[in-house]
């Protein structure tokens, strides 16, 4: 009986110290701050207002502010549905999406794929893209930086400090034109180390909406090589998120690329699928590094592989599927294009409807901005207290940065929006 109580006791004891233990295994952990744009949408929803309106969030919707499905999607769904098994991609993901992916942004016919110079694997879309890389970069050019966007995605600070690349920053946006400081952020290339690595977004720059020409691509692009005195032989990595979506045209959106690849750069890349398709959820991505020959290639490739094993093992294939099924097919290539180029036209047109609907209210500032930025977003030049007024006073929601999301403007809700804005600042 006594020994019994004995070892009852000691299991209490035990059992207590393992609760006390456990209770306090995560007691300093504090509640993470809420994503700003995640934050817009619940505010939104949470909203009884039958007016509200929401600008915040970065995904497409038709005109009448619902989420659209492409047909050529639904398509490819038809014809992947019951047909294929699901069992594991490789490591670098599906081939075929990925042969089809870089003719997307290298060029059909290009010499870099014929000649296998491309190290390139499928990833979680342009995020997974932007992480593997800056993983590798961190692992293989350790003592390097990365000079960022000034603004940027939120994201990419996020993405290469947690890789634990140092980063800096270059001038990008100017606040007073509302257009590219050009002057600045070439002096700010002129000014970095020698071999630095920049990020660069190929076209419709998020969040400012704001591109350079395409003459101001190729002097960057020279300054990227050669300064006055010294070969600078900066790394161009780019985030193409948007190529197709902007102008609906794909070939267009990818100038930047094809201006840095016939001056001779090694550059990366990071596709995404989740606008140009609207595959937001399925996670369609590419990471494509240009290498020096093909043997490099296989080297490079296999090291992003070996990145990927630990992260998640290997990429989705229901994605994958669809992409590879559509840019696979003529026909379907072809119905994506035309639908591609009706979602960049829609956007277009709102930016057109905005602007005319607030010059017409008698507007005493200059709207040409809303125009001349390009893609998902307007960089509306709105103050963080001017957003908050448009909330709290007209039930419109969008990140406190005065990112206006195009895709959330409607005929519907334009002539709404633009009086609100008007109200705002016609006495700022």
């Amino acid at each position: 009986m006594a020994f019994g109580t004995g070892i009852s006791r000691r299991m209490m004891i035990r059992s207590g110290f393992g609760i006390r233990s456990m209770s306090s295994w995560w007691g300093s952990v504090e509640p993470a701050a809420k994503d700003p744009i995640l934050g817009v949408t619940e505010a939104f929803l949470a909203d009884p207002c039958p007016d509200k309106v929401n600008v915040g969030v970065g995904a497409y919707r038709d005109d009448n502010g619902k989420p659209v499905v492409l047909e050529c999607v639904r398509e490819a769904e038809r014809r992947i549905a019951g047909n294929l098994n699901m069992e594991y991609l490789p490591m670098g993901g599906s081939m075929k999406m990925v042969e089809e992916t870089l003719k997307l942004a290298y060029g059909e016919n290009s010499e870099f794929i014929k000649d296998k110079r491309i190290a390139a694997v499928q990833a979680l879309s342009g995020t997974g893209a932007c992480r593997l890389f800056a993983e590798f970069q961190k692992r293989f050019r350790h003592d390097s930086q990365i000079y960022i966007p000034v603004p940027t995605w939120a994201n990419h600070h996020n993405i290469w400090r947690d890789a634990q690349v140092p980063q800096r920053t270059f001038h990008y946006y100017h606040p007073e034109s509302r257009g590219l400081d050009f002057a600045s952020l070439m002096d700010d290339i002129k000014n970095a180390p020698n071999g630095s690595f920049f990020l660069l977004h190929a076209c419709a720059h998020n969040p400012t909406g704001v591109d350079p020409s395409e003459e101001q691509w190729k002097e960057i692009s020279y300054q990227f090589k050669v300064d006055t005195e010294e070969v600078k032989g900066h790394f161009a990595f780019f985030d193409m998120a948007y190529q197709g979506f902007a102008s609906g045209d794909p070939d267009k959106d990818a100038k930047s690329i094809k201006i840095f690849l016939e001056d001779g750069h090694l550059i990366g890349i990071a596709q995404s699928f989740a606008k140009n398709m609207g595959l937001y959820g399925q996670r369609a991505g590419c990471l494509s590094l240009l290498c020096e020959d093909e043997k490099q290639a296989v080297a490079v490739k296999s090291q992003l592989q070996q990145i990927a094993r630990p992260m998640y093992s290997n990429p989705p294939v229901h994605g994958a599927l669809i992409v590879s099924t559509i840019l696979g097919d003529p026909e379907l290539k072809k119905l994506w294009l035309k639908e591609v180029k009706v979602m960049a036209d829609r956007i277009i047109g709102m930016r057109t409807a905005l602007r005319e609907n607030l010059e017409k209210l008698g507007s005493p500032l200059s709207w040409q901005h809303i125009t001349n930025q390009i893609g998902m977003f307007c960089y509306s030049g709105l103050t963080p207290e001017q957003v908050d007024r448009m909330t709290n006073e007209y039930h419109i929601y969008m990140t406190r940065n005065g990112r206006i999301s195009m895709a959330g403007v409607t005929t519907g809700n334009v002539a709404y929006l633009a009086n609100a804005i008007h109200e705002i600042t016609k006495s700022a």
